[in-house]
């Protein structure tokens, strides 16, 4: 079975487990889909960058253009954490009192370095691109963190509308902060946030203070992004996501779970790319040309690591699952002092 011709969407999200050709088959599919006269940009969104390797040019955290009609794009996690806090510091700030300003920056200092900032930072920079990159490109594709964060990527909009209602909630001082819950609400679930807003002739924040509206306003704005990319998400006409996997255990096993984890979400899958397969007339040639290939590269490792102790570990005959052959793994790492 063939895949569907997944460089005619808009949207690709290109993932799974980690070490498994996620980066190299997200830049070939960003190649062919330029070479077939379409505008497209390649995002990676995994905190361990690999793009630029896999082009063999800088690639960082602005639009870089590749050849034509394709460019690439590192989001950097700890920068777009830095500018995500920002923005929240300043968003909450209207929330308080002025005195009281001081102990927000503080919570927010804090919560710079917590797990999930990243993570939140990194979600918003996402749907940002799905919404504006595919007003300036014909295709984006994103090259994603293993499978696992991906899921929380995807599941993160509801996680955010609900953090919201809870932040108003609980700030909910006056009756025209509990105007703004009652029109943030959402009437569905938490993927079914409601906009626009139901009337839109009709302004809902037009007996609210100056100050409480921006807020209002600001809230319903992220709202609605939120809303939109996952939307967009969600539409199997312009929206795919394609799976990489090694023929081993582990992927395997990861990319099952993942299938029925997006399945649940109504994430449209387009099918999977099975690669590093041995080619069916692989003989002593192409083995020799592998082996020799290996030798390179075991001698750089050796020339760029010469001073730091190190032990091979030669691959075995089958996949590295079960008691006995982490144990052989272990007899081959106690054999070199580990």
């Amino acid at each position: 079975m063939t895949l569907p011709r997944v460089t005619d969407r808009r949207l690709l999200f290109v993932g799974g487990k980690g070490g498994v050709g996620k980066t190299t088959t997200a830049a070939a599919l960003g190649l062919l889909a330029a070479e077939r006269g379409r505008r497209c940009l390649v995002v990676s969104t995994d905190p361990a960058h690999s793009l630029g390797d896999a082009v063999d040019r800088p690639v960082g955290d602005r639009e870089t253009g590749l050849v034509a009609g394709l460019w690439g794009l590192e989001i950097d996690p700890d920068a777009e954490a830095s500018r995500h806090i920002n923005r929240i510091t300043a968003d909450m700030s209207q929330l308080v009192a002025p005195e009281m300003r001081a102990e927000v920056e503080r919570q927010m200092e804090m919560a710079r370095l917590s797990p999930g900032a990243q993570e939140a930072a990194l979600l918003e920079r996402v749907a940002q691109l799905i919404l504006e990159g595919t007003k300036r490109y014909d295709l984006v594709i994103f090259d994603t963190a293993p499978t696992g964060h991906t899921l929380r990527l995807l599941t993160l909009p509801e996680a955010m509308a609900a953090w919201t209602d809870g932040m108003l909630a609980h700030s909910k001082r006056s009756e025209e902060l509990g105007k703004v819950l009652q029109h943030l609400q959402p009437k569905g679930s938490r993927a079914d946030v409601p906009t626009p807003l139901d009337d839109p002739q009709e302004d809902p924040f037009r007996d609210m203070d100056a100050r409480t509206r921006r807020v209002a306003e600001k809230l319903l704005e992220r709202r609605r992004l939120f809303h939109r990319a996952r939307h967009a998400l969600t539409d199997a006409e312009t929206t795919a996501f394609l799976f990489v996997l090694t023929p081993e255990k582990l992927p395997i096993l990861e990319t099952r779970k993942a299938w029925d984890a997006l399945s649940r979400f109504d994430i449209p899958i387009a099918g999977a790319v099975v690669n590093r397969v041995l080619p069916a007339d692989a003989d002593g040639t192409f083995l020799q040309n592998r082996r020799e290939q290996e030798a390179h590269y075991l001698a750089e490792i050796d020339r760029q690591f010469g001073d730091l102790p190190r032990i091979r570990v030669p691959m075995l005959a089958s996949d590295v699952t079960g008691m006995d052959s982490l144990r052989e793994v272990a007899e081959y790492l106690a054999a070199g002092g580990a």
